[in-house]
């Protein structure tokens, strides 16, 4: 279960030769979630971000409270990273080693003792996604596609048993964009992921819509989702 609790996130930006301005990135958050597939849409700068961020405390509440499992991000941070994997729109920023095999054994470091265990263990799971052949070449060779792959094997790899995913579409081609949908649905993991992509979406339990900081529907994909076109095209009202 994912509780936010009265969650207000306001950061303080500098003006050059003024004093700073607060922004409010997402006020009055109060909402459950227990389903096992949750898709978060809205417009650029909405807080879509800031709300998964949320999650594993890459963000932390400036009032209210986020429980993940009944574990407080702020209070419990550790404890929470340690069940929440996180997956970047963009690979690059979160694969931290030179080749696919490098970085999945060391999301393993803690699981499995012994490197040849863990390669062994690295390999077999690279394999699930049918990156074998691509276990050692140059992370910066791959595909778009190929490293998202990777990068979700690596978030799956340290046993999370809630996966965010921000936008983990929106970089890749049609082809790819199937591989990385189809390899987030098939997981057992619980998914939360915020996506412009409104197919993705539409697979989804209940679907959120963030609009200025706030959630303006919340629902089954067909409602939300039209609640949003709507929204965008200047037919109605937050």
């Amino acid at each position: 279960m994912i509780e936010f609790q009265q969650v207000t996130v306001t950061v303080s930006l500098p003006q050059a030769g003024r004093a700073a301005v607060a922004r409010t990135l997402l006020a009055g958050l109060d909402l459950s979630l227990d389903e096992d597939r949750v898709a978060v849409i809205g417009a650029n700068g909405s807080g879509k971000s800031t709300l998964l961020r949320l999650l594993n405390g890459l963000v932390l509440p400036s009032s209210g409270r986020v429980l993940v499992d009944g574990l407080d991000t702020a209070a419990q941070a550790r404890q929470v990273r340690s069940r929440v994997g996180f997956v970047f729109t963009d690979p690059l920023a979160q694969l931290l080693m030179g080749t696919p095999l490098d970085d999945v054994e060391l999301s393993l470091r803690h699981l499995v003792p012994g490197k040849a265990a863990r390669r062994a263990r690295a390999l077999e799971l690279l394999a699930g996604r049918g990156l074998e052949g691509l276990a050692q070449q140059s992370v910066y060779d791959l595909s778009g596609g190929e490293r998202q792959l990777v990068s979700l094997t690596s978030v799956l790899a340290a046993g999370p048993e809630l996966v965010v995913a921000d936008e983990p579409t929106t970089l890749l081609d049609l082809r790819n964009r199937n591989d990385v949908a189809d390899a987030l649905w098939a997981m057992p993991q619980r998914l939360v992921i915020a996506t412009h992509d409104l197919e993705l979406a539409a697979r989804a339990e209940r679907v959120l819509v963030v609009h200025a900081g706030r959630i303006v529907a919340d629902g089954g994909p067909e409602r939300s989702i039209e609640h949003y076109r709507t929204l965008m095209t200047g037919g109605g009202r937050p």
